[in-house]
């Protein structure tokens, strides 16, 4: 197994990219799901919106009803959101099929939007992805529910006229806010069940009850919403709770998907490998460890992996039950994340909260934290721990202030878990993090299509590279270009007729200084409608800038690459 090598990379990447999506928004859509068999007269439902820096203002809709909540928001500012009777039986899914049963939350200023199903020694909590992270490619990924109760995903439309595919079966027809919420058989465990759409939709695991590990006593309900493929990535640090031992699954998007890891045990299927060869929508389960400080994997194709808190017997400490939380790959680190804890006020056993913090080694006194808006200092209450296989460290932080926002930051790349413990009562979720595209269609010097833009490429000669899952069956491939800078822009795209390859695969080219952009029209399956891309492409000038003379001496040139259209003094001169 090769490991980790390519944090610079990845670290410039999430910091150049300003339009990257992350799990911060300013649009949200919001479902909640039988909690163990509880009516929802006795559940606690719940939703936390952290606010920014900004004055702003939140806004409430309930699907069912119309009805509309605004609230303003301080910088810094934590809303708890309790629902009372009403709104919990309007956004409280128990029975298969469609409804309206959903919430629309809008704000004016970019907000971190978390959500808790509770009750009586049962508890998960899940972040909620802002639209702009949602795709329309989804795998399940649960448990095996526990004896009469049901493994269940619920998705919600942010389109009319949105349809909803069951492993390739078309199961609703869903107009924009509408609820779909599917459970499974008796004893059936749906994790690998492949939901799709034509338009992005919100989806959430939402399974009744589990026992994990299988044969334990004590269980939750999971409540956790689910990035799409498109996010997936190939490398991930799995760190481990205070607990002593937690669980893992890993699903692959893909046949023939490959994957090693280093430091966990094999629970799924067994017989103690590394490395493990699934196809799409199969599943490997790991148990990981405190002692190992946490788990390393890697595989050649596009993955999604869940960590789970486990039944109370499991764990050396105990002190918990089951929870899920959505892991991101390595790529999908961001700068900062901002948080705050949950504080169930229903009948709760939860009395400890944390945040999994997580950076590349060698980078962890970077780390700063801010709680309430204060100066910015140290995390505190926990230790660095690293992991040489990933090249990565994290630290486990209590977080004793329960009415505080805590700001953490670090240049570096950091990726962000919650999660709260109790006797026989945990939730678990992600906190922070990107939430980028890494299934570019194509790429400009290894920089995805969706990125361009934020990208000024100060050399000339550019190479453009397809990146399509089953390439296979693309018929063809067309190639397009349109000059958007300079005396004489072109008016549309121009057909790149000497690309002869089919499909081409790479190719390169040189450009002028100027910005351009780009298009590929992808002929996939037989179908007459192509798969359309577009990006911007800015290439920079070369310019050297010779500074007026100084108390009678002249001052060394300096040489920069600038996009066209920057502003430059009047002693800029082109070499």
């Amino acid at each position: 197994m090769k490991k980790l090598l390519y944090f610079i990379a990845v670290v410039l990447l999430s910091v150049s990219s300003l339009r990257a999506q992350d799990t911060k928004g300013t649009d949200f859509w919001l479902t909640f799901g039988n909690n163990r068999g509880n009516s929802y007269t006795v559940v606690d439902l719940q939703m936390r919106i952290v606010n920014g820096g900004m004055n702003n203002t939140v806004s409430i809709v309930f699907t069912e009803s119309g009805a509309t909540d605004t609230y303003p928001l301080a910088p810094q500012e934590i809303k708890t959101i309790e629902l009372l009777s009403g709104q919990k039986q309007a956004v409280y899914n128990v029975t298969q099929g469609e409804s309206s049963k959903s919430i629309h939350i809008t704000t004016e200023h970019p907000v971190t939007v978390y959500a808790l199903n509770q009750a009586n020694v049962t508890t998960d909590a899940s972040n909620i992805l802002p639209v702009t992270a949602l795709g329309t490619e989804y795998y399940h990924i649960s448990y095996f529910p526990q004896s009469g109760l049901l493994d269940a995903y619920a998705v919600i439309a942010t389109e009319n006229n949105t349809k909803i595919f069951h492993n390739g079966s078309e199961v609703a027809m869903l107009d924009v806010g509408k609820v779909y919420y599917h459970t499974a058989p008796l004893s059936t465990d749906m994790t690998g069940a492949h939901i799709t759409a034509n338009y992005p939709i919100a989806f959430f695991a939402l399974c009744q009850g589990v026992y994990i590990p299988v044969g334990y006593t004590f269980s939750d309900h999971l409540f956790q919403q689910l990035a799409p493929v498109k996010t997936w990535g190939k490398e991930f640090f799995v760190p481990t709770s205070n607990l002593g031992k937690d669980i893992v699954r890993i699903v692959a998007s893909e046949n023939d998907t490959n994957i090693d890891q280093l430091g966990g045990t094999m629970l799924y299927p067994t017989g103690g490998q590394t490395g493990y060869t699934i196809n799409a929508g199969e599943f490997i389960e790991l148990e990981i460890s405190l002692a190992n400080n946490g788990c390393y994997i890697e595989a050649d194709k596009p993955i999604g992996v869940c960590t789970y808190l486990t039944s109370s017997g499991y764990n050396p400490s105990g002190g918990s039950d089951p929870s899920q939380g959505w892991l991101p790959a390595i790529e999908q680190s961001i700068t900062n994340a901002l948080i705050a804890p949950f504080i169930p006020n229903g009948d709760t056993r939860i009395d400890s909260h944390y945040a999994i913090v997580m950076t590349p080694t060698g980078t962890e006194t970077n780390t700063e934290v801010s709680i309430g808006g204060g100066a910015p200092g140290s995390v505190s209450g926990g230790i660095w721990r690293s992991n040489s296989d990933a090249i990565m460290s994290f630290y486990i932080m209590p977080l004793d202030d329960p009415d505080a926002s805590y700001y953490f930051t670090n240049d570096a790349g950091i990726i962000v878990m919650c999660y709260g413990i109790g006797p026989n009562e945990s939730y678990y979720y992600l906190a922070g993090s990107s939430m980028r595209n890494l299934s570019a269609a194509f790429s400009a010097n290894d920089v995805p299509y969706t990125e361009m833009a934020d990208t000024l490429f100060c050399v000339n000669e550019i190479t453009f590279t397809t990146n399509i899952s089953n390439i296979a069956e693309v018929d063809s491939m067309k190639w397009y270009k349109q000059k958007t800078s300079g005396n004489t822009p072109d008016l549309d795209y121009i057909l790149i007729t000497d690309i002869v390859e089919d499909p081409p695969v790479t190719w390169t080219r040189t450009f002028r200084a100027g910005n351009y952009m780009i298009k590929l029209e992808v002929y996939h399956n037989g179908d007459p409608e192509p798969l359309v891309y577009e990006g911007e492409l800015c290439v920079g000038a070369h310019i050297t800038i010779y500074p007026t003379p100084n108390d009678g001496g002249m001052t060394k040139p300096t040489t920069g690459c600038y996009k066209v259209g920057t502003q430059l003094p009047m002693e800029a001169y082109p070499y």
